[in-house]
């Protein structure tokens, strides 16, 4: 049996894509050292949900998926976007589920895990449906991208001189609707896996949930689960172990904690890659500002179970 909810923190984890592989076979191996480092912070106090990315792992499904397609002798359906990402959601959670589930034994530690496949509220009105720009899928021609537009009115946009790719918004998340399910199990003591990817974005209508072709930032699904459970602490992992300003120059400076006043001078500096940290930053901000008591990590999967304690990372707080 799992221990009942302790009286260490609640902690909201987002991994890195540096925490997970490209292929299954490669991501297999690295969820071990992954499912080390977060079973050093949970220890047997401590109340945790784990949520991840899912970019490549997507991206993979759906052009198996597309590429099958394409030869009218396999016979293969068309996979719907909102139904790959539930397919990569369920091999990372197994896979990391497994991995923490083998270390916890490993130690000694009677505490479980459970994997919550997890759709994710979005406003159907929200500007991002607008613009599309995230691209997913595989790489086609003009020719190609635009015979797929036209067949199932998608859109489609040239990547970076690579060739023509679909693209999908980028909505907010609103709510977790499996968030009583999540917030159960990990008040019964087990490590629970979920959000992977952002979650599934649904749009709600008549009562009912329909899967929408978009993809949700994971960073700011974590922020948002973790002001809607009051987490103690939202840790975002990333490649380094603490921000930096000016990086990558002489004058680089590791920062040890952030007040949201200071990260947003900061941003207005144009301190943080639009792509890399900044998503990051703005995340924590997020969740400090809906959740004041609480406090938000940035540092690297190696320095989790330090950083948690106080002892490295960048820490950011309302002030």
């Amino acid at each position: 049996m799992p221990y009942q909810k302790g009286e260490g923190p609640s902690v909201v984890i987002a991994l890195g894509g540096n925490a997970l592989g490209n292929t299954p076979e490669e991501q297999l191996e690295l969820v071990k050292n992954t499912a080390s480092h977060i079973v050093d912070m949970v220890g047997e106090g401590v109340n945790t949900i784990v949520t991840h990315g899912n970019g490549p792992q997507v991206g993979m499904i759906n052009n198996a998926f597309d590429a099958a397609c394409k030869d009218p002798a396999n016979k293969v359906p068309a996979m719907p976007f909102p139904e790959c990402g539930a397919m990569s959601q369920g091999y990372i959670g197994y896979h990391l589920s497994q991995a923490i589930l083998g270390e916890l034994k490993h130690r000694g530690i009677m505490r479980s895990t459970a994997n919550v496949v997890t759709q994710t509220v979005v406003d159907p009105s929200d500007p991002a449906f607008e613009n599309p720009t995230k691209p997913v899928g595989a790489f086609m021609t003009e020719e190609e991208a635009k015979a797929l537009a036209e067949k199932t009115g998608c859109t489609v946009k040239e990547d970076a001189g690579r060739g023509w790719r679909r693209v999908v918004a980028s909505p907010k998340p609103q709510r977790i609707v499996e968030f009583d399910a999540v917030k159960d199990l990990m008040d019964a003591g087990y490590i629970v896996v979920s959000t992977g990817g952002g979650g599934i974005p649904v749009i709600e209508a008549n009562d009912s949930y329909h899967g929408v072709p978009a993809v949700i930032d994971k960073d700011n699904s974590a922020s948002m689960l973790a002001a809607s459970f009051k987490a103690d602490m939202l840790v975002i992992l990333t490649a380094v172990e603490k921000v930096c300003i000016n990086f990558g120059k002489p004058n680089q400076e590791e920062i040890s904690h952030m007040t949201v006043a200071e990260a947003e001078e900061y941003i207005a500096q144009e301190q943080f890659a639009a792509g890399s940290m900044l998503p990051k930053v703005q995340a924590c901000i997020n969740y400090v500002r809906r959740y004041p008591q609480g406090k938000a990590l940035i540092t690297s999967l190696e320095c989790a179970a330090a950083g948690l304690e106080g002892k490295t990372g960048t820490v950011i707080t309302l002030d």
